[in-house]
């Protein structure tokens, strides 16, 4: 807390308070419409007493008595000289003094009128006769937490009257704020009790504000009270060295009936700090004849030329009123020149204010009341007008954008508390990979759906692309053409065999089968184009069992040829059982019997649990993989099983008939092709098992090429090599001799 005192008094400066004069302007300006009106109250005559209480308990009790029981010698409860019929009282501004006066007014009946600040309950007004002139406060909290939300002021002060009435609206407010997010960074009671020292100087307690005002992050402030509450804040700010540029910046919210008050002494001071204001106020119409009302209003003409006009001239003005006819030269006096309309709005207002507005219906109320009783109406709400809460907003000098205890997180991060703060101080943590947050503030990240991923600064989710192993990229273009070449050459192959089918190289080992066996590894190159493009149902079908039956066939060629030369030499030794086997018959039992156990396998794969189409969105974080599903993995491994034990007969049978003794025998080039095609196949397992996407594709279509290829080139390249450039060689008798 900190003391004021200044060569210009606090109570000097809280005596002279211009602007509550129009209140009073407000009272005779009804009760003159009320007397002026013949239909009202024709036989009575309103008049009216103002008292003031300078915001001291003692002073309200005592004027309170007095308009009880006037007289020339103060004796309660006894009345001498003109009587004066007490029927109403307008009460004052701030709710405490009018429950002092109600504790004096109450046990005689007379009611009460209302307009100022008054957030009490209903559990404290029952007990008095209290008539509202405003709607309850109560109704515009809301109202200001909505507006709190709007602007993103999250991290807000909180000043409140040191009363009752500030204690109600505290309890009534920081409820609704906290269940709407937002924090306060503090709450703060100014005390409005005047205490006058010896040297009738003010010492007030006002709260510690520097340290709110030169904080950066704390830019909005909820002011509660009455207009003496303004004049308290602002003269603190006002005799505060502490004040700085920054602090003018700030967004002031006013309750509702809190008005903008300044002293006499400070009609030329500056009033900046409040600028940017919002306030909450009662409609106040203009009512006809008001403004004349009040610019016939001067010092010597147009009012009562009482002690309280001169009073107030003096102190709006600062100027000294002559008294009566005395031609005494003063200085500074009072020319009578004087305008209310030349005075700033927060000294003295020409529009009729909300509490202004609300003593000019008081006073009605009376007069209705009155005419009710006197003639015997029942309608008493005939001097009702419909009141209705607006936003007032001042011309701001600078609206700050922010007011929280920190800045908000960007979409793209979330909130994470900080441990031991409010929950209004938070940091911002970044969203993790594959959530996003597309709005400021949010609590949690969320999951971008299936088909989309996060941006980069995960504040939006993008749509994934279509990713498989097109004919229109690279991979897929250079793989289709090499099945292509290795296609057309396998064609050339078969042509040269069968141009050259009547050669001893040609037939030896069984012509028909080698003729099976090139027509198989040409339809192995075609097949890995089933792989490429973009997969449906009818390519998922056939590429895995077609691809599985035609490696079969070859692989059972394979077999059978090296089946025949060993069965071929064992038949030549004298006394051998095995003459009856020599032929094709053996041969095609071979590749029939491998081949129709696979087409068995494959028929049961696709009976049962066919490969499908399948959509992968988990395995890239920016693309949908379109992917052949094997159905059954279980049949797609004994499909590839059967094929690898197939190879293994194959290549240790060709394995140990590779020494025979024989210038037509293939063994020892079926077992240099079989170790290929095993050595191609076995790496391929991990290999497949450990990519994904394109690339698995890509990969089983490689594997098929260069098994097959390993077969085409170990096999039939030495034949082709004697048949197109050693042609002499490719003579029975010659061979023989070789042999020999």
């Amino acid at each position: 807390m900190v003391q004021l005192s200044s060569k210009r008094t606090l109570k000097s400066i809280y005596s002279k308070i211009p602007k509550f004069y129009q209140h009073a302007l407000a009272l005779a300006f009804a009760v003159k419409e009320v007397n002026e009106n013949p239909h009202l109250l024709p036989n009575e005559t309103l008049g009216f007493h103002i008292c003031d209480n300078y915001n001291i308990d003692e002073i309200t009790y005592y004027s309170t008595l007095e308009l009880l029981f006037k007289s020339h010698s103060f004796v309660p409860n006894y009345k001498c000289g003109t009587q004066k019929n007490l029927i109403a009282v307008i009460g004052a501004l701030d709710s405490e003094s009018s429950f002092h006066m109600a504790n004096l007014l109450d046990p005689f009946k007379i009611p009460q009128f209302t307009y100022g600040s008054f957030a009490s309950e209903e559990s404290d007004t029952k007990e008095f006769s209290f008539y509202r002139m405003v709607p309850k406060e109560d109704r515009y909290y809301p109202g200001i937490v909505q507006l709190l939300l709007h602007f993103g002021w999250m991290w807000v002060g909180l000043l409140a009257a040191d009363d009752n009435s500030g204690e109600r609206f505290l309890k009534a407010v920081e409820p609704l704020l906290s269940q709407s997010g937002i924090c306060l960074a503090f709450t703060e009671r100014i005390s409005q009790k005047v205490q006058w020292d010896d040297h009738n100087d003010f010492t007030g307690q006002v709260p510690y504000l520097d340290i709110y005002f030169i904080d950066r992050k704390v830019n909005t402030f909820i002011v509660y009270g009455d207009p003496n509450t303004i004049i308290i804040l602002n003269v603190y700010i006002f005799f505060c060295p502490f004040a700085t540029d920054h602090t003018f910046s700030k967004v002031w919210i006013l309750t509702a009936q809190t008005d903008f008050v300044l002293t006499g002494i400070q009609r030329f001071g500056d009033f900046r700090f409040f600028h940017g204001a919002i306030s909450f106020t009662i409609h106040s119409r203009e009512l006809p004849g008001f403004r004349t009302f009040l610019q016939g209003i001067n010092l010597y003409g147009g009012g009562d030329g009482n002690e309280f006009l001169k009073y107030f001239w003096e102190q709006t003005f600062d100027c000294m009123a002559p008294n009566g006819n005395e031609s005494v030269e003063i200085d500074d006096a009072c020319t009578g020149e004087e305008k209310l309309e030349r005075l700033p709005a927060p000294v003295f207002e020409m529009h009729m204010t909300g509490h202004s507005y609300s003593i000019y219906n008081a006073v009605h109320a009376i007069a209705h009341a009155l005419h009710t009783r006197y003639s015997s109406r029942s309608n008493v709400r005939a001097w009702r007008n419909n009141k209705r809460a607006r936003f007032q907003e001042l011309q701001p000098w600078q609206i700050p954008p922010l007011s929280e205890c920190n800045t908000y997180c960007h979409p793209g991060s979330q909130k994470k508390k900080r441990e031991g703060e409010k929950f209004c101080c938070y940091d911002c943590q970044l969203c993790s990979e594959g959530k996003i947050s597309r709005q400021k503030d949010m609590d949690n990240c969320i999951n971008c759906p299936e088909d989309e991923y996060p941006s980069k600064g995960h504040d939006r989710c993008l749509p994934k692309t279509i990713s498989f192993l097109s004919y229109e990229e690279s991979l897929g273009i250079s793989l289709a053409s090499v099945a292509v070449c290795l296609s057309c050459i396998t064609s050339i192959v078969l042509g040269i065999f069968i141009k050259h089918k009547d050669t001893p190289i040609v037939k030896a080992n069984n012509r028909d089968i080698t003729y099976i066996l090139l027509i198989a590894l040409l339809l192995c190159f075609l097949c890995s184009l089933f792989f490429l493009g973009q997969p449906n149902k009818v390519t998922c079908f056939l590429q895995q069992s077609v691809f599985g039956v035609i490696f079969t066939v070859a692989v059972s060629c394979v077999l059978a040829k090296t089946v025949t030369v060993v069965v071929a030499f064992t038949a030549t030794k004298p006394g051998s059982n095995m003459r009856k086997w020599v032929g094709e018959r053996l041969a095609f039992s071979i590749v029939l019997s491998c081949s129709l156990i696979q087409a068995g396998i494959c028929l049961l794969w696709l009976g049962t649990s066919p490969p499908f189409p399948n959509f992968d969105t988990q395995s890239f974080s920016r693309e949908i993989i379109i992917e052949c599903k094997e159905g059954s993995v279980l049949m797609f491994y004994i499909v590839l099983g059967y094929m690898g034990f197939l190879s293994v007969i194959s290549l240790i049978v060709a394995f140990l008939a590779r020494k025979l003794p024989d210038s037509f025998n293939e063994a020892k080039f079926i077992t240099f092709s079989m170790l290929v095609f095993c050595s191609v196949w076995v790496s391929f397992f991990p290999t497949y098992l450990s990519t994904k996407g394109k690339y698995m594709v890509a990969m089983e279509i490689f594997s098929i090429l260069a098994s097959s290829a390993g077969l085409l080139v170990c096999i039939f390249s030495p034949k082709c090599f004697i048949i197109l450039l050693r042609p002499e060689l490719n003579d029975r008798e010659q061979l023989i001799k070789s042999n020999k």
